[in-house]
């Protein structure tokens, strides 16, 4: 059906987005039924959402690309004219787009002798129906010949149906889309879509039970649209606003919207992003189900509007004056319309912008007095929401009652509560606003036996464990400020310790507050608070400092004599820290890991669990730093799931999230380590964790061969490190980044940029050691490419720079030690680079370089990982090939397998290509090389067995109904193969399809072939 311009002017109840975000899988099922329906099998599918979820935007996505590849798609609606709509209404707005289209002769054409009478009924335009007879025999001709216009019109190309807002079908409209699914036997080439409001169908709904009787159907699928995830609505709002959306806004517009892509349109796009009133075209299309119950039921929503997200029954009754019964029979309208859901014993409005709307809907007066009868009911009745949630509840109440005084009592007392819950943002929240209303209340010190600066104190610790770095510095200045040093020396220092930790996260210069700190509490004053500020001088007072060493035995001493287990646990920490420098690493049985242990055993005694968490950072980061891939993500993965329980998550949990991030990207399991970043940035972690999550991203991107990403993330987070102090483990791998970001597009001149731009701003000579081997690492690369490049193009200048900057590295490389077994496979591959570097193009290879690149091929495979293991076995490949081509297919099978189940492309046809030059394929699946290689994911020297199909997510079942649509199956065929339905078998496809990123069945046989899963079929031979 189409749609003048104009008419979606405003709102609409069907506007559609030009962002369409989010719905990859649900195109391919699509996409995939479809193509069922093209190989000769019936296919429809039912695609239910609630409104503003993007069906319509996902459907016009789809016909686009099926209308460009020749399908005739004819849409058709339903419109919502009263009980029962208007009859026929989808079908007659497809007829009268074929008329328009076709003109009334071609239509005739189609049809025989006084057929197209029949469809007469539905459009006048097309002749006098015919009159008389039996009404039902009547009926039965109209169906047949809507059948017969589909069969005919898909003989000349495929068709797509699309029955738009079923929700509002008459019923003759869901009888004739009935009659026609169930007779797509009959129909060659005619795919069938219905779209409807899962939201707008209540128990008594019409099309409720024509929705369970279709989906008994073999061939029919159900395709529920959800909402957007709060990574997708970032994304979305970015898209509709064309740039990225704060994370803080990103959150609150998150919430409010719950990731409906309709009211995220609607509030990017006007001043309610802000967190203003809902524009009022928003708010009439939600208040439309509310609108439409009686009177009383509207009353009681208005109540339950004001008691927040969940209201209890118990809660509900005594606000509203009802009894328990009365309650009931006043809201079942309200759950049978879908308008408010039960959740257990609570009221839950559908989405929370209906609540929001209906409660700006109050009237002034109205809505104090409601939020006054909430507060005082919870005052008299604690027991009427859930344990320990009373004073948070009746401070939320006080405020927007607008009494001030209890408002301050509540949320101080409420602001225990959420510190012993763990709650570390609604504490800080509750805190700030006890400051708030502070001078409203002449005598709030009374009131809650706390002074100004007390107040400020809470605050700093709340801000600290919400991880809100710039409001923690501002709030701690300010308690400075209130406070004498020489009255109150020790309640200075810990503000001045608690600024420094600010800092630190900030990557700015901390040594000033410290150094101020212990001057203030000097040995004897306070041996608790000079135990803390010891730590955390050990902890962050500074690099490589010769005095952190006595700091942390001062520390572990002073906590041993006052029975701190926390700080005795953390000094521990500092003491292994020292011990790890300077190759950032430590071996299982090594001092360093001894005393970690000792630190997590105390820790998890005293039950300290910022310590905890404190310790699982550290020994996850000493595990990776040597190589320990596995045990570190297990740390790590254990850290970030305690991170969460104590409600830390955006603080430690979001470091640990990178500590667990690196080793699952080690082992080459990037899709793992992507989900865990993604997760991990849509908490807004402080701006410092945020850029290493982004170089971790960055680096993953560039392996991939995604060059735009890999700059992207570089320049972000480059944004956040150019204004802090230099820290190894956050300076050097963006280093790093820089320079694959450039190899990854192909620029050898800025990569020869990016790395000289690293040797002149850091002396990687005397930085830590497990973060200047990988920048060398990456700058050899950079000089190897760019001398192929210069050679290419007989650029002698390109050529010379490269030379000359890798006589830089050489000496470097020369003077950093190495430290464990990830630092002496990058020494190894340095010196196969060198190496590799010196060859002369067109002379033979020379002597060693074979050897070179397997002994760091080796290092690589007893560290298990597995990217640059491959491709030092391609560089060893190269270097074999000349002299022994058996050898050469050895090392190319085993990169090959690697590369595939990585997913790295840029090295897969990078293997690809040298196997097409000095051998025969090597990505064919053959039980056995015959020169004794390893079988396509067969376990190899020093590895382990490596299905190219396990990182792709398949199962095995979805692995042997690839391996059929490479054969060229129809879902049909499958079926039978498999003893499965066709229904089930179309499942799999569209899930194979969304799990390899590709849009038909044709690319997926590529891709499976490409990866080598199965042998290509044998070519006919004459």
């Amino acid at each position: 059906m189409s749609v003048p311009d104009g008419m979606l002017d405003g709102m609409s109840s069907r506007t559609i987005s030009p962002a369409l975000v989010g719905r990859a899988g649900e195109i391919s099922r699509l996409r995939s039924a479809f193509a069922s329906v093209r190989e000769g099998a019936p296919a429809a599918v039912l695609v239910g959402g609630e409104a503003g979820v993007g069906k319509s935007r996902l459907i016009r996505e789809f016909t686009a690309a099926e209308r460009g590849a020749g399908a005739r798609v004819l849409i058709g609606g339903c419109l919502e004219l009263g009980a029962d709509g208007l009859p026929f209404a989808p079908f007659t707005a497809v007829l009268r787009d074929l008329v328009r289209e076709l003109g009334t002769e071609k239509i005739a054409e189609l049809l025989a002798g006084r057929a197209i009478r029949e469809l007469a009924r539905l459009l006048p335009e097309l002749g006098e129906p015919p009159s008389g007879g039996d009404q039902g025999e009547a009926r039965a001709r109209l169906f047949e010949q809507v059948l017969v216009l589909l069969e005919h019109l898909a003989e000349r190309s495929p068709v797509i149906l699309v029955v738009e807002d079923a929700h509002w079908a008459d019923r003759s409209s869901r009888d004739l889309l009935a009659f026609l699914i169930r007779n797509q036997r009959a129909l060659d080439d005619v795919f069938i879509v219905v779209t409807y409001r899962s939201d707008d169908l209540h128990r008594t709904h019409p099309l409720r039970p024509l929705i369970a009787e279709l989906d008994r159907i073999e061939w029919v699928e159900r395709l529920d649209l959800p909402r957007l995830t709060r990574r997708e609505a970032g994304e979305f709002a970015s898209r509709v606003l064309g740039g990225p959306l704060d994370a803080v806004q990103t959150d609150r517009l998150y919430r409010r919207t719950e990731g409906n892509p309709l009211f995220l349109e609607t509030l990017l796009t006007s001043h309610a992003r802000e967190g203003g009133d809902l524009p009022d075209t928003l708010r009439d299309l939600l208040l439309i189900s509310v609108d439409r119950l009686p009177e009383e039921s509207q009353e009681v929503l208005r109540v339950a509007s004001a008691g927040g997200e969940r209201v209890g029954h118990a809660l509900l009754a005594a606000v509203s004056g009802l009894s328990p019964d009365e309650l009931i029979r006043v809201l079942r309208p309200a759950v049978t319309a879908n308008t408010l859901l039960t959740e257990a014993d609570d009221y839950v409005f559908r989405h929370a912008l209906i609540r929001e709307a209906v409660h700006e809907d109050l009237l002034p007066g109205e809505h104090g007095r409601l939020h006054d009868r909430f507060a005082r009911a919870i005052a008299a009745r604690p027991s009427l929401v859930p344990p320990d949630r009373a004073q948070i509840e009746m401070a939320h109440h006080w405020y927007a009652a607008h009494n001030v005084t209890w408002a301050l009592i509540t949320a101080w007392q409420a602001a225990a509560e959420a510190r012993r819950a763990l709650a570390h943002a609604e504490r800080l929240t509750l805190v700030a606003r006890v400051l708030e209303l502070w001078y409203q209340v002449p005598d709030a010190a009374e009131r809650i036996s706390a002074d100004h600066a007390q107040v400020l104190e809470e605050a700093v610790k709340a801000a600290y464990d919400a991880g809100e770095v710039e409001r923690g510095i501002a709030l701690a200045t300010a308690a400075l400020k209130e406070l004498d040093p020489a009255a109150e020396p020790v309640r200075v220092a810990l503000l001045l310790d608690l600024r420094a930790g600010f800092n630190h996260q900030l990557g700015r210069d901390n040594a000033a507050d410290l150094k101020r700190a212990l001057e203030l509490v000097p040995a004897g004053l306070a041996p608790a608070a000079r135990t803390q500020i010891l730590v955390s001088m050990a902890c962050h007072g500074g690099r490589h400092r010769p005095d952190d060493r006595a700091e942390a035995e001062e520390a572990l001493t002073l906590a041993r004599q006052v029975g701190d287990s926390a700080s005795e646990a953390n000094a521990l920490l500092s003491l292994a820290a020292t011990l790890s420098d300077p190759g950032g690493m430590a071996l299982r049985d090594s001092e360093a890991m001894n005393l970690v242990a000792q630190a997590r055993s105390i820790a998890s005694g005293a039950n300290a669990y910022k310590t905890i968490l404190h310790v699982a950072i550290n020994e996850s980061h000493l595990l990776e730093g040597a190589g320990e891939h596995e045990a570190a993500a297990e740390v790590a993965r254990q850290g970030v799931a305690r991170a969460e329980d104590y409600g830390l998550f955006r603080t430690s949990g979001t470091f640990l999230a990178i500590n667990l991030a690196e080793p699952l990207m080690a082992l080459g399991r990037w899709d793992e380590a992507v989900e865990v970043l993604e997760h991990a940035r849509e908490l807004s972690p402080p701006p410092i964790n945020q850029a290493t999550l982004d170089v971790v991203a960055g680096l993953i991107a560039a392996d991939r061969g995604d060059a735009a990403a890999a700059a992207r993330w570089a320049a972000a987070s480059r944004a956040v490190l150019q204004t802090a102090g230099f820290k190894d483990q956050h300076h050097l791998p963006l280093a790093e980044l820089e320079i694959d970001a450039a190899i990854a597009a192909g620029d050898g001149s800025a990569a020869l940029a990016a790395t000289a731009d690293a040797l002149g701003r850091y002396d990687l000579a005397g930085c830590l050691t497990r973060y200047a081997w990988p920048v060398l690492l990456s700058g050899a690369r950079a000089c190897l490419l760019a001398l192929g490049q210069a050679a290419a193009r007989r650029d002698d200048a390109l050529g010379d720079s490269a030379a000359a900057l890798l006589d830089r590295l050489r000496p470097v490389a020369s003077e950093l030690r190495t430290y464990g077994p990830v630092q002496q496979a990058c020494q190894l591959t340095f010196t196969a680079l060198v190496r590799q570097a010196q060859r002369v193009p067109g002379q033979p290879v020379p002597d060693g370089l074979r050897a070179a690149w397997d002994a760091a091929a080796d290092a690589w495979s007893a560290v298990r990982q597995p990217h640059p293991e491959a491709w030092a076995l391609t560089a060893a490949g190269a270097a074999t090939s000349e002299a022994d081509r058996d050898g050469a297919a050895t090392r190319l099978r085993r990169a090959a397998t690697l590369a595939a189940g990585l997913g790295a492309a840029p090295l897969s046809d990078q293997i690809a290509r040298l196997s097409h030059r000095v051998l025969r394929p090597v990505g064919d699946r053959a039980s056995a090389d015959p020169a004794g290689g390893p079988a396509h994911g067969a376990p190899a020297p020093g590895g382990s067995a490596v299905s190219p199909a396990a990182p792709l997510g398949l199962t095995a079942r979805e692995l042997e109904v690839l391996e059929l649509v490479a054969a060229g199956r129809s879902n049909r065929e499958i079926a039978a193969e498999l003893f499965i339905s066709a229904k089930t078998a179309s499942v799999h496809v569209s899930n194979i399809l969304a799990k390899l990123g590709v849009g038909s069945r044709g690319e997926a046989a590529a891709t499976a072939y490409r990866l080598g899963l199965f042998e290509p079929a044998p070519a006919s031979s004459a």
